[in-house]
């Protein structure tokens, strides 16, 4: 049995990989924050015990894999192997972000080693696409580099971090530079969206909103969105919201 050209033991295959990674995810999370070793037998005991809390992330990651071979498989297996290398450190960085508003440069650096390596692979088959990964990492990191030097000048205090800044590099490393002006402006697009319905919530309790939101989780989910949605989609998709559909 075929689904898109690719035989569906791949699938079973890759969702299991993606259920082991998840499982195993729990425990890089924990090493990250706690700067312990990685690879250890107090780690493979952690990984045992956080079994039962740790199934979502299983099934995210699952899923993640899944939706990587079913929209990208047959027409570019590479890229399917470096989002495959990609995609559990992105939810490794949603998850710690969120949790703890730090994006640990263990993790970031770790991403653009993957990257830096995957841009050499490409660049033996096709000089242009390593340029244009290259373009993308300057291009990522040097936009949110301005944002945040700018909004910590006008606002006198830290807007975003510098782990922001690594990881739109990173990403811009993976994706390549026209898709990482995507990913900016749907990250952005995607925290208004929260922003604003956190604070019609907080008008509702009537409390005052005080508490910081950490930018990192936008600029995964507007990752994986540019990852999986073709990139003349997304193009469209601006016009179409401020013209009301009239364009087309």
């Amino acid at each position: 049995m075929f689904i898109k050209d690719i035989n569906i033991f791949w699938y079973i295959g890759i969702g299991l990989l993606g259920l082991l990674v998840g499982q195993f995810l729990g425990v890089i999370n924990y090493s990250l924050t706690e700067h312990k070793k990685i690879f250890s037998v107090e780690n493979l005991k952690k990984s045992l015990q956080i079994l039962k809390s740790n199934y979502y992330i299983n099934l995210i990651m699952c899923f993640i894999h899944l939706m990587i071979l079913l929209f990208i498989g047959a027409s570019d297996w590479v890229k399917v192997r470096e989002y495959v290398i990609l995609s559990p450190m992105l939810v490794s960085a949603f998850v710690i972000d969120y949790k703890l508003q730090i994006i640990p440069s263990r993790l970031t650096l770790t991403m653009w080693e993957a990257g830096i390596i995957f841009s050499f692979i490409r660049g033996l088959n096709n000089l242009n696409a390593a340029v244009e990964m290259w373009i993308g990492m300057l291009l990522g990191a040097g936009i949110f580099f301005i944002l945040t030097f700018l909004g910590n000048l006008i606002f006198k205090k830290e807007t975003m971090g510098f782990g922001d800044v690594k990881l739109m590099g990173a990403i811009g490393l993976f994706l390549g530079w026209r898709s990482v002006i995507a990913v900016t402006i749907l990250c952005f697009f995607i925290a208004a969206i929260y922003s604003i319905v956190l604070i019609i919530v907080y008008k509702i309790k009537k409390k005052n909103l005080e508490e910081f939101i950490p930018f990192g989780p936008f600029i995964v989910i507007a990752s994986f969105v540019v990852m999986f949605v073709p990139f003349n989609v997304l193009l469209n998709i601006p016009f179409f919201i401020f013209t009301l559909g009239r364009v087309r």
